[in-house]
């Protein structure tokens, strides 16, 4: 089974395709946020972006999280969005494949901006698209739009995961 990790900025629709698709894979699944301690979010809910050293402990608790699952297999939601933070997951967990929910930054504001009860704002969005380093060669994984459907973008994924 394999461990995969949903990355994108936020409201690129991690929480949704990485739910839908650890249903249709028959394995767990983990929300990134849900490992943020309560000083991360605190913070983001103020609108200040976090540094590296805010997101070192969350970053090796998602790590923890998929070494567990090994072969078994499992799905997490989580930015990743340097490559030094995947290098660190993929540290933890070697057969790890990224997934890239890819949108322009006026779509993600949209889905954003109709977005409730979440403790992200929607002014941190900007920083998120300036800090996104994009799937570099070598690294597993593939680049998703996210266009259309979730139920299609889950069927683009399932296409495309190595067997």
């Amino acid at each position: 089974m394999p461990l995969i990790v949903v990355m994108g900025v936020s409201g690129s629709g991690k929480t949704t395709i990485g739910g839908m698709l650890a249903a249709r894979l028959g394995v767990p699944y983990a929300e990134a946020d849900d490992f943020h301690p309560a000083a991360n979010i605190a913070k983001m809910a103020a609108g200040r972006p976090l540094d590296d050293d805010d997101r070192a402990p969350w970053l090796d608790t998602i790590a923890g999280w998929l070494a567990g699952r090994g072969a078994r297999g499992g799905v997490v939601s989580c930015s990743a969005l340097r490559r030094r933070y995947r290098d660190r997951l993929r540290a933890a967990a070697p057969g790890v494949v990224f997934v890239h929910l890819d949108g322009s930054p006026e779509l993600v504001a949209a889905r954003l901006g109709a977005r409730t009860g979440h403790f992200m704002p929607p002014a941190l969005l900007a920083s998120q698209f300036e800090a996104l380093e994009p799937l570099e060669p070598g690294e597993a994984g593939m680049v998703v739009p996210i266009d259309g459907e979730a139920e299609r973008t889950v069927e683009r994924i399932l296409a495309a995961l190595p067997r």
